[in-house]
């Protein structure tokens, strides 16, 4: 049987602070596991630009660049240009699709390698065993902030709730058979979450359990909007602004109604009241509050239903290396 081919996805928004420690670590892990018989020689790494406007496409080049030096024999490093920002999800799917007939396994992980790069051993040991899904899981969620730790928990467990098939504390950290990328890819979604889609597909499964570091330079790219958007579109597969404001407005209409029936209440007390007033101005708030957010709630999957039928590309690719 001969060595598997692995490839190692890499997407990137703006790492031009991390990018070459992040291929010297990698290059290191690589020829540690082609010496053990592990991987193939033929292993690479694939770095997507995911609309960058730093100097990050211009690093991953001169990376290729050098993967390529007779003076440095390296495994080769190969890039993909998206032409704007598509996001992290449409990244991750432009580096699948452009690996799926060059690689036996594909290992999927954030560029500021807060994930532990260790643990691809045990994931590729998993893979002989068998499997052909293995999940990198974070054993712990000590290097996020309190408010971080306690949203995370809660946003699991009501897409628990929800019937929404996922691995708790896993991102996308995960390696994937060459078959399972195959069958990943005839899903033609535009509203990708594919944290969900690849728990759906079956096939032997494993997870793996590590401990995630902090962020050795630069910034986050997930503020707390952006993780907001996303969580929203775990559930709803999407994220349609003009409707979910409805939804948003709907709340601040119950939360009004809340406010007036706490100061009808402080009036009551004062011995201030009108009859009728405050049923009718409770009634009024609540009901119209609630009609708003239902309306939020539909027009969210009316929207996914507008964006699936368009059928626009999920991302285009200015250039390769």
């Amino acid at each position: 049987m001969s060595l598997p081919i692995l490839s190692i996805i890499l997407p990137c928004l703006n790492e031009e602070d991390v990018l070459s420690a992040t291929n010297q670590r990698l290059q290191a892990l690589l020829c540690d596991l082609s010496s053990d018989g592990l991987i193939s020689n033929n292993s690479y790494l694939v770095f997507v630009d995911d609309g960058s406007t730093d100097s990050t496409w211009k690093i991953i080049q001169d990376l290729a660049i050098e993967s390529q030096s007779e003076r440095k024999p390296l495994h080769d490093v190969k890039g993909i240009r998206l032409s704007r920002n598509f996001g992290f999800q449409n990244a991750l799917l432009a580096g699948l699709e452009s690996v799926a007939d060059r690689c036996d396994i594909a290992i999927t992980i954030d560029a500021d390698l807060q994930d532990d790069i260790s643990s691809i051993r045990e994931m590729i040991e998993l893979y002989i065993a068998g499997n052909d899904i293995i999940f990198g899981i974070r054993n712990d969620r000590n290097s996020d902030s309190k408010f971080k730790r306690e949203s995370a928990r809660l946003y699991y467990q009501m897409l628990h709730h929800l019937g929404v098939n996922t691995i708790s504390n896993h991102a996308d950290f995960r390696l994937l058979s060459n078959r399972v990328i195959k069958d990943l890819l005839l899903y033609d979604e535009r509203n990708l979450f594919l944290r969900g889609l690849v728990a759906e597909l079956g096939y032997q499964q494993a997870k793996v359990y590590y401990t995630r570091q902090r962020r050795e330079a630069g910034a986050s790219k997930f503020p707390l909007r952006k993780m907001l958007n996303f969580a929203i579109d775990g559930i709803t597969s999407f994220s349609v602004r003009p409707v979910r404001m409805i939804f948003f407005v709907g709340l601040a209409f119950l939360l009004t109604a809340i406010g007036i029936f706490l100061y009808v209440i402080i009036r009551h007390m004062h011995g201030h009241t009108i009859e009728g007033w405050t049923s009718l101005m409770l009634s009024i708030w609540f009901c119209s509050g609630t009609i708003l957010m239902a309306l939020g709630v539909i027009g969210e999957y009316i929207g996914k239903i507008y964006t699936e039928v368009k059928h626009r590309p999920l991302y285009s690719i200015r250039e390769k290396i």
